[in-house]
């Protein structure tokens, strides 16, 4: 019922949609914000307060925070606006972020790690440092879902095993992802932008290392003490086998051509594109989506028999993430738009609080507040605007502002850990380790986690290199 009233909407908006427009933020009364606000606390509290409404309806509660931003933005900017604004954000913004995913999420899903891993804290460390290393090859969700299940696989003798989890997202799913466009969706933005494929290794390498590493040590800390407290279950629930080894291993060419077709888009530029209902789609980017969907289907097909009823493989994560991040991208569109219009703007204090007496830009206040609305929107387009508030020039921001655009980078990437929803593989992993019966923390139970151990490393960097 919900897929129908969606499609019978876009269907009487789409005609109208001549042109899309720049979604003009000056001017916007802050109360458009209030359906991304709702989004945001049905996802928080829901799940606690009425876990069986949430688990059968969730759906058709992000929908309905959708339509109370749709609605009242066709009534006030007309059909046309609001459907060229829709088909920007589905066909320009979600489907390409839905897409990649899927491709990741069904090649890493294809990878079975052979042999009965005993999650010690030694071995669960070591597991977090590859991940770590292969995130900024693979990017985070790749690293994260290719590790993330014989992880769980590793410590499934063990009662407490959220802990193992929330730091896996800090690390793999989030900070390892800084060095290279590759890592993290805000960087390739950089990237397409004109900043140079090695500036950010070289830029932000020690706050990367530093960062990670006192993780996997506050980690080790954290994983000992409570290995010691419960030790491990009798029977191990996973079968021991006599060697170690990947089955499936085919799978690593799809995750290799899906590094391939998002390089391909970011460099190819052949000059193509076509207008869809106002929404510019380019050759390189149809190309991408396209070698995506088959990379996708090639992974079903070429995965050994029985590789993905081993991995417990299930469509059920994929499927809540999509779900529940359209309702995201939707909702905060008045919000991005709002933060764009910079001093014309409802958040004009923001643009403010990040320049200085003289005028230039405060690297520690880029840092934070590009790092905190990275923490829950989306950090890709929420790089795009403070890359743009100091100045946008790539050259520039690469030599003079080199501060400025390290604080930006560091903090879209680093501070996505702070919530479930700041990153795409931090749900994704929540989801998975929830339908393998790992109990996870809500909403504000994970933000206590990351204010804990997350925050005051950030005010160490901050002092230490955005001063």
């Amino acid at each position: 019922m919900t897929r129908r009233v969606l499609a019978l909407g876009l269907l009487l908006l789409l005609p109208c949609a001549a042109r899309a427009a720049e979604f003009d933020g000056a001017g916007l009364p802050v109360w458009w914000s209030l359906p991304f606000v709702g989004m945001l606390l049905s996802i928080a509290v829901m799940p606690l307060a009425a876990p069986a409404v949430w688990h059968h309806h969730f759906g058709k509660i992000t929908a309905g925070w959708a339509l109370a931003f749709l609605l009242p933005c066709a009534i006030a900017f007309g059909p046309a606006h609001t459907g060229a604004t829709i088909v920007h954000t589905l066909l320009g913004e979600y489907l390409p972020f839905v897409i990649l995913l899927t491709a990741l999420f069904t090649a890493a899903g294809g990878i079975y790690v052979r042999g009965n891993l005993h999650g010690s804290p030694g071995l669960n460390v070591a597991l977090m440092a590859i991940g770590a290393v292969l995130a900024s090859f693979m990017g985070t969700t790749g690293a994260s879902m290719l590790l993330i299940r014989p992880l769980i696989r590793a410590n499934d003798c063990r009662r407490h095993v959220a802990h193992v989890m929330i730091f896996f997202i800090f690390i793999v799913a989030n900070a390892a992802g800084a060095l290279t466009p590759l890592g993290d969706p805000p960087l390739f933005l950089g990237f397409l932008q004109g900043v140079s494929f090695f500036w950010t290794v070289g830029q932000i390498l020690p706050e990367t290392l530093t960062l990670v590493g006192a993780l996997l040590a506050i980690f080790f800390v954290v994983d000992t003490y409570w290995y010691r407290k419960e030790g491990a279950l009798p029977v191990d629930p996973t079968p021991d086998t006599p060697t170690m080894g990947i089955d499936g291993a085919i799978n690593l060419l799809p995750l290799l051509a899906v590094i391939g077709l998002v390089l391909l888009s970011g460099t190819w530029k052949p000059g193509i594109a076509w207008s869809v209902f106002g929404t510019e789609l380019t050759l390189q980017q149809l190309v991408r989506d396209a070698g995506l969907i088959a990379v996708t289907l090639v992974s079903l097909a070429i995965t050994p028999r029985g590789v993905r009823a081993a991995n417990e493989f299930s469509w059920g994560p994929m499927q809540e993430v999509a779900k529940l991040f359209v309702g995201i991208f939707l909702t905060m569109i008045p919000v991005l738009a709002m933060l764009k219009a910079g001093s014309s703007g409802a958040f004009a204090g923001v643009v403010r609080a990040v320049t200085g007496p003289d005028g230039q830009p405060e690297p520690w206040a880029y840092f934070w507040f590009s790092g905190l609305l990275s923490s829950f929107l989306d950090n890709a387009p929420t790089y795009l605007v403070f890359f743009n508030l100091a100045g946008g020039d790539a050259q520039v921001l690469m030599t003079r502002l080199a501060a400025t655009l390290a604080a930006v980078s560091a903090g879209s990437v680093f501070m996505g850990a702070n919530t479930y929803i700041g990153n795409a593989p931090n749900f994704m992993i929540k989801a998975i380790a929830e339908s393998r019966g790992i109990r996870m923390p809500g909403f504000f139970g994970y933000m206590a986690w990351s204010g804990a151990i997350l925050l005051p490393l950030f005010i160490l960097i901050t002092f230490i290199w955005f001063r």
